[in-house]
């Protein structure tokens, strides 16, 4: 049985993913506060975690990002902010998935079973295409066939192979393995690493080189980013813009700002207190 954990605090969307996770034959283990999420990380372990952005005594980006520090647990940030700015911190803070409320209960489960495809921890394992890496037995199969890796090699591969779809600063490669065996690892080192790697891996090599950046195994969430319709909530305009949302809303833009229009707007109160005293029964005679 899978296990998942979610953080989040409110009780009626707490209620409904128990449920519906449950129903799935789902094990689920609720925390409200970040600080309730990082002890019980430390002490319980999870196929998957479902994380709000705002909680009571912190915020979901800075828990993913210590999360992310200590375990290979994949995340599903589910949240009611749907700027494109927070999709893609999310990503960047290197949650698998980001799910905008209100969600559907269909596509949520779809998008948690793809997540756990690609993080099977059953046995224990890590399996993308026709690599499988077995994370007790430190064992990496390639078309069924087992290949030679050393400690450090395999490191470097289920660092890579836990963020697929995601690039992997070299900065953030070289801050999780340099202790491996007590010696410090620099960059050039990583460089010759990651040829050995390429090299057992053949033919199922799948590590593209993000030039000045790190490494990106290739695969996973594809966002493609491309021209979409804004339109804006205030005003009505509507123009075009790059996201990798289907359609973004604005609360204002240069159309009804006062910033760009030089013009104050108000909006109007006229027969506001009339219906209001209609409504509650006041008489406005004197």
């Amino acid at each position: 049985m899978k296990s998942i954990l979610i953080v989040e605090d409110n009780e009626a969307i707490i209620k409904g993913l128990k449920y519906l996770l449950e129903q799935e034959n789902f094990d689920v283990t609720i925390c409200k506060t970040a600080e309730d999420t990082m002890n019980v990380v430390g002490t319980k372990t999870f196929d998957l975690i479902i994380l709000d952005i705002t909680l009571p005594d912190g915020n979901g980006y800075e828990l993913c990002e210590y999360i992310k520090k200590y375990t290979d647990i994949p995340i599903i940030f589910l949240t009611a902010r749907d700027e494109e700015q927070d999709v893609v911190k999310g990503l960047d803070m290197g949650a698998e998935d980001y799910i905008i409320k209100p969600f559907r209960n269909r596509e949520l489960l779809s998008r948690i079973n793809n997540v756990l495809k690609r993080f099977n921890k059953e046995n224990n394992k890590i399996i993308y295409e026709n690599i499988e890496i077995d994370l007790d037995q430190k064992i990496v199969y390639v078309e069924g066939i087992d290949i030679e890796l050393t400690a450090l090699e395999f490191k470097i591969l289920v660092l890579l192979f836990s963020n697929i779809g995601k690039v992997v600063t070299r900065e953030q490669i070289l801050e999780k393995i340099w202790d491996v065996a007590g010696n410090f690892v620099n960059d050039n080192t990583l460089t010759v690493y990651i040829k050995r790697i390429r090299s057992k891996l053949g033919s199922a090599d799948c590590i593209k080189t993000i030039k000045g950046i790190g490494y990106q195994v290739q695969g996973g969430q594809k966002w493609n980013y491309k021209k979409v319709k804004v339109v804006c909530t205030s005003c009505g305009a509507e123009f075009e813009s790059g996201s990798v949302l289907d359609e973004v809303r604005v609360d204002t833009c240069s159309n009804c700002h006062p910033f760009y229009t030089g013009k104050q707007s108000t909006a109007s109160k006229k027969g506001q207190v009339e219906k209001f005293n209609k409504k509650f029964g006041f008489s406005t005679e004197k």
